[in-house]
């Protein structure tokens, strides 16, 4: 019946009576039926069921769930759903992958720049937007692009270590 459990759509990704909202993510072709007020970050781990993005504080303010739309990181847990239509969205997990990671991937590695790991998805997605729109950035220009990115474990300066490893591999490739 109506309530049962097994009643469930087979298209998971819809919501009865909602817009379908299309975007790329990860550079695929996505549809959602979704209410576009809706946040993307719900979407992205709730009905699309990534990972990357983490929800921290709600409201924009701590950078846990930082993604890419376009070449800019906006925070997915206030963005709403029909801000992205027709946009390219990047994840953590569209970054790089275990056979071929991103070189800031690979540098937070080399660094051992991670530590609790929560804030670490939100702040590879700000430094992956700033190499984007500036390949060569200055310590000063990296640390201005994760202002807005909390990290309460004290990481910081492997962190800032590691994006400076990845300019410089990219610059040599």
């Amino acid at each position: 019946g109506k309530w049962s459990r097994n009643s469930r759509s087979p298209d998971h990704l819809a919501d009865n009576h909602m817009p379908s909202i299309r975007f790329r993510l990860n550079g695929a072709p996505t549809e959602v039926d979704a209410d576009p007020d809706r946040p993307l970050l719900t979407v992205l781990r709730g009905k699309l069921g990534l990972a990357g993005p983490h929800f921290g504080c709600g409201s924009g303010e701590c950078g846990a769930c930082r993604v890419l739309v376009g070449d800019h990181a906006v925070t997915a847990c206030d963005t709403p759903l029909w801000s992205i239509a027709d946009k390219e969205v990047t994840t953590l997990e569209g970054l790089g992958n275990e056979a071929n990671p991103h070189p800031l991937q690979r540098a937070f590695i080399a660094e051992q720049a991670i530590q609790c790991g929560y804030c670490v998805s939100g702040i590879l997605m700000s430094a992956a937007a700033l190499l984007r729109q500036n390949p060569k950035p200055t310590e000063q220009e990296v640390r201005t692009a994760l202002d807005r990115n909390l990290c309460r474990c004290g990481s910081q300066g492997r962190m800032l270590r590691a994006i400076m490893r990845a300019v410089d591999e990219m610059a040599a490739s």
